[in-house]
């Protein structure tokens, strides 16, 4: 099976298509969380006050270093609305994003990945329709491992975990519950809790659920680009082998 692999850029109206537009020194790296945008600013040489100013406005400062290497700022801020965004025109043509989401000279920079050459024409053909966009590359990947840049946005991996089922699925991994032979029990861990062991294990088993089944895009995507099944023995034997 073939994979698709698109790399384009869009100008339209963006918080940021000004900003990296005055500044052509500048790049804006963009990565989407579950309720955040976290911002990545570089740019080489000492920036102006106004530019540091400009910047501080748009979020929260996670970091800052400006010297004689240049500027680097990360910076949180909230969520801009997602209605109607590329993000979910990537979705709705099965087109897997690939973050960050980069900002130079006004143009937004994407690379998406896409089991059907026609979903790939299709969303660039949408994306035609209000936004100008200059397609950089698009290409086949033929039964060969996925890009390493292919990262799982974190906010689609753990979608619709509540903050106790979080904290359950972070204590058991800390706990090493998840290691070989088990560092603990469930037993053990519901005692660290102030709740009763069967809620505890109600938070854990919903958390593990919501998480394969967030992560199971990206699983069949990675199993998609093998040749070969490593369920089905050498042998040929269809028998059980065992409880692994």
């Amino acid at each position: 099976m073939s994979l698709y692999q698109a790399s384009f850029r869009v100008k339209h109206e963006c918080p940021y298509r000004e900003l990296s537009e005055a500044h052509p020194d500048l790049t804006i790296r963009e990565w989407y969380l579950s309720d955040c945008q976290v911002l990545e600013i570089t740019a080489e040489g000492t920036p102006t006050d106004a530019l540091v100013e400009r910047i501080d406005r748009i979020g929260t400062v996670l970091h800052e270093s400006i010297g004689e290497d240049g500027l680097h700022v990360v910076t949180q801020s909230c969520l801009c609305s997602l209605e109607d965004s590329i993000l979910q025109r990537f979705e709705s043509f099965n087109c897997l994003y690939q973050p960050p989401t980069v900002h130079r000279h006004g143009w937004e920079h994407y690379t998406v990945l896409a089991f059907d050459d026609d979903d790939v024409r299709g969303l660039l053909r949408n994306l035609e329709a209000d936004r100008d966009i200059d397609v950089l590359s698009k290409t086949a990947i033929d039964e060969q491992p996925l890009p390493h840049s292919m990262l799982a946005p974190v906010d689609r991996l753990f979608e619709d975990l509540t903050d106790r089922q979080l904290a359950a699925l972070r204590l058991a991994l800390d706990s090493g519950y998840y290691e070989q032979p088990r560092g603990t029990s469930l037993r053990a861990l519901a005692a660290q809790t102030s709740v009763a062991r069967s809620t505890y294990e109600e938070h854990l088993r919903k958390a593990e659920n919501k998480l394969l089944t967030n992560a199971g895009q990206f699983l069949r995507l990675i199993a998609a680009t093998s040749s070969t099944d490593p369920l089905v023995g050498e042998t040929g034997r269809t028998g059980k082998q065992g409880a692994d």
